[in-house]
């Protein structure tokens, strides 16, 4: 059932589909329902989108209310770097902590891919490993992408936008 509500929201709130694809689903379908004025369950708001091609729309408004949070929030962020890097009063640290955070993990990823490929891991602690290893990597696409561009610039280049 979850599958036909994603079918349903992918092209009208993408964001929205994600949402109830993951693992915060519940809440998402949640705020959908509380959106929709129906009662809390997927099927319940499969059937009412099926039924309701115009309620997409509040779904709509949903989608863009989130991404304009999204965006607030990363906004701030920045304006709060920014403001760290420009202040005469912020220590050295307060100024590069971040890229100490950022070295260490490219580090601890060079190092720990090179660990892997070179050295036996107890079976033990194969999962251990490997669980750690996805981590390291995940952060370390994060930090590059930070430094060298965003997926979501890509992708709008892509588009033309």
């Amino acid at each position: 059932m979850n599958d036909i509500l994603s079918g349903l929201l992918k092209n009208v709130a993408p964001g929205l589909a994600t949402a109830v694809m993951g693992p915060m689903g519940g809440m998402a379908v949640k705020a959908i329902a509380s959106k929709l004025g129906i009662e809390d369950t997927v099927e319940a708001v499969t059937a009412h989108l099926q039924a309701n091609p115009d309620a997409a729309l509040k779904l709509r408004e949903l989608d863009l209310k989130e991404l304009e949070l999204n965006n607030a929030n990363t906004d701030s962020a920045r304006k709060m770097n920014a403001e760290v890097q420009n202040s005469a009063n912020a220590s050295w640290l307060a100024k590069n902590i971040a890229y100490c955070i950022d070295v260490v993990i490219v580090t601890s990823t060079i190092g720990l891919t090179y660990m892997l490929m070179s050295q036996q891991v107890p079976a033990d602690n194969k999962e251990l490993a490997l669980m750690a290893f996805g981590s390291l990597v995940t952060l370390c696409g994060t930090v590059v992408n930070f430094h060298r561009g965003s997926s979501q610039g890509s992708k709008d280049k892509s588009k033309g936008v």
